[in-house]
């Protein structure tokens, strides 16, 4: 505390004053911030000599601020190499994990303008930087009270989870880190297996609450707050719902001819892993790698989907997997009317067509960008699988992966340039894209 006040109010004082930010700013200053958040995240951990290298600390710092997941921390008794096991951390290294997490989720800029004053001016420049998805949704008129609107509904939402989790017998401790880690669809836990070892009932609240996460808060805070439900006809929501549907009878048909039998069982871990990999929180109940390999398919594309615009969730967003279909469709319908005039519209409303464009641009970068970072990692004599799941994992902020870096695995072992490359990844991905790479243009530094 007594570093980043020492730095950040002298910083405060040289540059107040009245100001206005303009688009190109808020780029600058929401990469350089995020940037600079984990760099002094990583105090705690090197301070306290938890994690002692640098950069395992600020790999482990990235991955909870963007709410990947990604740890080097593991299981010493099934990683003897490990030099600390998660559950032999100290309790306020593991609050920081889960509480960086928590403050990543809703977004760190989101945060500060809704606290600080001196914040409101330029403020919508700087959420259109960080907020997740294509648009940024107002709840209320000015962009201050639309963050603070979405704070305390993040804050409800949570505080109605730890209490539930404290219900079913887990500590006001493990309830309260868990309920972070899982409403900013981040997945780090504080148990060497994660959910594995968990009651069914905990692990159904926990899954509901992926949902919640997963789910645009726009939709949350106008129910909590203006008493409207706008959940009905919202074809994202509905959209949403169906891909989690329809992954968990497929996952639940595989496991249960392959692994578990018709059974509860079987649904249930199911509908777990669909939701943690769809929403990209990345908690875990069994090893989804003993599972056959068409199950193993579904899962890795699960990487590619994520949660609504304007959720906690990372990858590319159901909006957008949305939006391409309908370009699809109304592509396929224009070979056959070459003459007609066929608009993309998302229940009433018709997609312009510069929105469609950004759309299909960000989903060609975003593929592309997967492509890089995967062959980039090959390089450290990962196997192809182990690469590109790691790959797909740190863009999409989800956590586990497959190979070496698989769900009941670790990224300790990676070489430290490959952690580098994967930290930025990750921050790649919470900003999705543009407003981290805008600022390699050599036409923003003119």
């Amino acid at each position: 505390m007594g570093i980043c006040v020492g730095v950040g109010v002298p910083g405060y004082l040289i540059t107040r004053g009245r100001y206005h930010l303009t688009s190109r700013d808020g780029f600058a200053i929401v990469t350089l911030g995020w940037t600079t958040m984990a760099f002094f995240g990583t105090l705690p951990f090197l301070l306290s000599g938890a994690i002692p290298s640098f950069t395992d600390a600020f790999f482990e710092t990235m991955s909870g601020l963007t709410t990947t997941g990604a740890t080097i921390l593991g299981d010493v008794q099934r990683h003897p190499h490990l030099p600390n096991g998660i559950e032999s951390m100290p309790h306020g290294i593991l609050f920081w994990r889960a509480f960086i997490q928590w403050i990543g989720g809703m977004g760190i800029i989101m945060f500060s303008v809704a606290i600080l004053p001196f914040m409101g001016m330029g403020g919508t420049s700087l959420l259109r930087a960080e907020v997740p998805g294509p648009t940024v949704d107002r709840i209320q008129p000015r962009i201050r009270q639309t963050a603070k609107t979405l704070w305390i509904t993040y804050v409800i939402i949570s505080g109605a989870e730890a209490i539930l989790l404290r219900i079913g017998g887990l500590s006001w401790f493990s309830s309260l880190t868990h309920t972070c880690t899982t409403m900013a669809t981040g997945g780090f836990s504080i148990y060497n297996d994660s959910f594995n070892s968990q009651t069914p009932y905990i692990q159904y609240v926990v899954i509901f609450f992926m949902l919640m996460a997963g789910i645009n808060f726009t939709l949350h805070g106008k129910l909590i707050m203006n008493r409207e439900n706008r959940y009905k006809g919202n074809r994202e929501f509905l959209f949403f719902l169906s891909v989690i549907g329809i992954f968990t009878l497929l996952l639940f048909i595989s496991n249960s001819l392959k692994n578990y039998g018709w059974s509860e069982y079987a649904f249930r871990h199911s509908l777990f892993f669909a939701t943690s990999i769809t929403t990209t929180t990345g908690y875990g109940t069994v090893d989804y790698e003993t599972w056959s390999p068409l199950a193993q398919m579904l899962v890795f594309a699960l990487f590619f989907v994520g949660g609504s615009a304007g959720s906690t969730g990372g990858s590319i967003k159901v909006i957008r997997i949305l939006v391409v279909l309908k370009y699809t469709v109304a592509e396929v319908r224009k070979l056959i009317h070459p003459h007609a005039i066929i608009p993309v519209k998302v229940g009433d409303h018709t997609i312009p067509d510069e929105v469609v464009r950004n759309t299909l641009g960000f989903l060609v970068f975003y593929l592309g960008l997967f492509l890089l970072v995967a062959l980039a990692l090959s390089l450290f004599n990962l196997d192809m699988v182990s690469a590109m799941s790691a790959s797909a994992s740190a863009l999409g902020n989800i956590g586990p992966a497959f190979g070496t870096v698989g769900p009941y695995d670790n990224y300790a072992h990676l070489a430290d340039a490959a952690k580098w490359l994967l930290s930025f990844a990750m921050l790649l991905g919470r900003l999705e894209i543009f407003t981290v790479m805008v600022l390699f243009s050599r036409m923003f530094w003119k």
